[in-house]
């Protein structure tokens, strides 16, 4: 399973790189094929509720940065 993360930065939030290394410090990589910016790749399938909960995680580390994003988690 891999989940996809696309962002949307405001210019009053935080740096393109200070978000880049807080995603990074969670398990994702830079990712440029698909429309995506980053990836995590889990290297199993997870249940719904592990997909919910790493999403929690990703709001959490982005709070404050004025930063939006879309999350999409995608089987095999």
């Amino acid at each position: 399973m891999r989940t996809y993360l696309l962002l949307h930065l405001d210019s009053e939030g935080g740096s393109y790189s200070e978000i880049a290394e807080t995603l990074v410090d969670i398990g994702f990589r830079p990712h440029n094929d698909g429309g995506y910016d980053f990836v995590y790749d889990w290297g199993r399938e997870a249940t719904v509720q592990e997909s919910l909960a790493f999403a929690d995680r990703v709001q959490a580390a982005m709070q404050g940065q004025k930063t939006y994003f879309r999350i999409e988690s995608i089987e095999g």
